[in-house]
């Protein structure tokens, strides 16, 4: 069976002609299929067509969080209820083609635990868009020690020991397409071309796009802190250099001023190092309050699915 995780958020008009498309796949598949919708705190119809789409259909399981706790956790909160031999993720806004899956499934039966899509196009999105995307997925690559793939995104069929995995991974700050390289097994990937959204407005806002990078980041590499700490230590020699350049005009050429601007200049240099590196340190270290805290990861608001809420 192909349990299909789809998060939702503001998608009423997407959310059956999705199902339409990913049945569809299935059916040529021949393969038995699960939906596990999980409805991000949506504040349009979202809740109310899932719901009726259960009632037309058995296989289609919802989560009603309690409100928005973002798409990664919406993810993750798949993760936890699926049944399924091997899992699709996808987002419903179909920027990511359901026909793909077939490729994907073929692809792991060749024994691959991971098959990801790997865009091969973007349409129907900004130039900032495509080239912010671009760059971070190459710059993460390089300070991460661990191989992300380049160009993609959750889009992906994973085994249900990929899975059972990623289970046991509590942390809040989820980037699931990074624990997934971390976790390792057989990996490749399928080329697509990204689609244009079905209908609606995309609610990855540059903000929650900013929050995301951070989230990667911090959670895959301990680069700012080294950069923050090779940056002190430059700094500080600049500092004294400066010193040292200070006591030279006023005890060797005399050359000295009361108030003099190098003070003003090495204040600004070794201050704003020092916020610089207290704010990197501080990203840090909230990460590290919020997973200390052990609040759930999600709170269920309803669901069609046995224990769900429990």
């Amino acid at each position: 069976m192909i349990s299909v995780i789809i998060p939702i958020y503001n998608e009423e008009d997407n959310i059956v002609p999705m199902y339409e498309r990913i049945t569809a796949v299935l059916e040529k598949l021949n393969v038995e299929g699960e939906f596990v919708y999980v409805n991000d705190g949506s504040s349009d119809s979202s809740k109310q067509v899932l719901n009726q789409l259960a009632k037309e259909h058995q296989e289609v399981k919802y989560i009603h969080f309690s409100r928005n706790f973002g798409h990664q956790i919406a993810v993750s909160a798949g993760l936890d209820h699926v049944t399924g031999d091997k899992v699709v993720i996808i987002d419903a806004d179909g920027q990511d083609p359901p026909e793909v899956i077939e490729q994907l499934y073929l692809k792991s039966l060749e024994g691959y635990e991971v098959v990801y899509a790997k865009r091969a196009q973007r349409k129907g999105e900004s130039i900032m868009k495509r080239a912010t995307a671009k760059w971070f997925y190459r710059v993460l690559n390089r300070i991460t020690q661990i191989d992300i793939p380049l160009d993609t995104g959750d889009f992906r069929i994973i085994d249900r020991k990929v899975v059972q995995q990623l289970r046991k991974m509590p942390e809040r700050q989820k980037f699931l397409r990074g624990q997934i390289s971390w976790i390792g097994f057989n990996q490749t990937d399928v080329t697509y071309e990204r689609e244009e959204r079905m209908s609606g407005e995309t609610g990855y806002s540059y903000a929650k796009m900013i929050r995301f990078a951070l989230d990667g980041i911090t959670s895959f590499s301990n680069w700012p802190l080294k950069i923050a700490t090779i940056s002190g230590f430059v700094f500080s020699f600049i500092g004294f250099l400066l010193i040292l350049y200070t006591l030279y005009s006023r005890y060797v050429i005399k050359d000295y001023q009361p108030g003099w601007a190098s003070q003003m200049v090495t204040m600004v240099f070794i201050g704003g190092i020092q916020l610089i590196g207290i704010g990197i340190i501080g990203e840090y270290i909230s990460r590290i309050n919020e997973n200390i805290k052990e609040r759930p990861l999600y709170v269920i608001q309803d669901s069609n699915i046995e224990h769900a809420s429990d």
